[in-house]
């Protein structure tokens, strides 16, 4: 709309006699308002380009990064519950097909949208002397861990064979931490009046969104039945589901198996990401043709202008690089000032962003240079249409009496 407004009040002040008489000069070749309209339209383009380039790192950093649990092939199965005392059997029966290699039952998952418990933890005996630690209490099974390729770093994992892990932990490293414990193994810790000894250290994994740091951990072996996770170490998920199907109507013949696989929920989790990941991209497209556009008339307009100068130049044996360069070196400084303008804007406006993240991309100098570089490109391709076809033309057909 604001750049309408140039040509709607220009256009608006010819008098129409003057223009019947053609009287009319054709305009400036230089003006202050046209320059700056490029400038601003560009500038918006560039941040809107550098935008989507670091929401698109910033994505696939989240999707790519280390996150201390293998969501890969991991099939969860809803509703597994409905089966009651047996669950275990159907577990069994999950491990005995080919194409699986381990399967668990917890409703505590390292996705949001699953099982929380909040908890108030302190070293035994330290009850009312040390401030309470809070953090997450989860309920798994034996299998948990190596299911969802998680690391020990210390300890052991639980065993079924053990009658006394029923009041054993495995904690994660920020909970050693939290707790200040230097050799945590054997240690035993408080929840609620309730001790446990402590049999293992599981490596920090992310269970909420990267937005926020990973919390303090422990984990119980217990009961929580109604997901059921299954690992797959096949590539040919189609025919392993077709069987897991099977199985599940052999037990439930009535019910439908709802399932979702584990990587499609942790993508799920940071939709909005995607959601301005689009956003940025659908501008910046929009921002671009409209620039492209104005430069595609503003240069046509300047042709214009100097037809008969870049005939007489011509004849006088300039080369098509030397009418090129002069027709574009202008528009390629405003780009030049509109990049200058640009970055800092975007890089106050991406730094803001990425801060909504605790896990993050760092905005780097590389990242400017291509943005720059790909407005700068589309820029000189808009430019070179009218600018080549200016230095092709023959001067005979400009320098001609009219």
């Amino acid at each position: 709309m604001f750049a309408g407004l140039y040509p709607a009040f220009y256009l608006s002040k010819f008098k129409p006699s003057a223009v019947l008489k053609g009287k009319l000069a054709i305009g400036s070749k230089s003006s202050s308002l046209r320059s700056g309209l490029v400038i601003f339209q560009f500038a918006i383009s560039i941040i809107l380009i550098i935008g989507t380039l670091t929401v698109n790192q910033q994505m696939n950093f989240i999707l790519n990064s280390k996150i201390g649990f293998e969501k890969e092939q991991v099939l969860q199965l809803y509703g597994t519950n409905m089966l009651g005392d047996k669950l275990t059997t159907f577990k069994e029966e999950l491990k005995s097909l080919n194409g699986i290699s381990n399967v668990s039952i917890s409703d505590y998952l390292p996705i949001e949208g699953t099982k929380r418990n909040g908890n108030g933890f302190v070293n035994e005996g330290r009850d009312n002397l040390d401030e309470t630690v809070f953090g997450q209490a989860w309920v798994i099974d034996e299998d948990y861990l190596n299911t969802l390729g998680m690391k020990l770093v210390e300890g052991r994992n639980f065993s079924e064979d053990r009658s006394m892990d029923v009041v054993a932990t495995i904690i994660n490293q920020k909970m050693v931490q939290k707790l200040n414990l230097t050799d945590p193994i054997g240690k035993k810790i408080s929840r609620y009046g309730e001790i446990y000894e402590v049999i293992g250290v599981v490596e920090d994994f992310n269970f909420n969104s990267m937005t926020q740091e990973v919390e303090p951990l422990c984990i119980f072996l217990g009961t929580s039945s109604t997901i059921t996770s299954v690992k797959a170490n096949t590539d040919n998920i189609g025919p392993l589901l077709v069987s897991i199907k099977a199985k599940w109507s052999q037990f439930m013949p009535n019910m439908e198996l709802r399932y979702a696989f584990m990587d499609n929920s942790f993508a799920k989790m940071y939709n909005n990401v995607s959601r301005i990941k689009s956003i940025f991209i659908s501008f910046a497209v929009l921002a671009i043709f409209v620039a492209c556009l104005v430069l595609f008339a503003l240069s046509a307009f300047m042709v214009e202008q100097r037809k008969k100068e870049i005939s007489i130049r011509r004849v006088l044996g300039a080369s098509f690089r030397n009418i090129y360069i002069l027709l574009t070196v202008n528009f390629l400084g405003l780009k030049g000032i509109a990049v200058l303008i640009a970055v800092p804007i975007a890089w106050y406006i991406m730094s803001r962003w990425l801060e909504d993240f605790a896990y993050r991309i760092e905005v780097t100098w590389q990242l400017f240079a291509l943005s720059a570089l790909i407005a700068i490109l589309i820029a000189i391709c808009t430019i070179s249409y009218q600018s080549i076809g200016a230095a092709l033309a023959q001067p005979s057909k400009s320098l001609r009496a009219e």
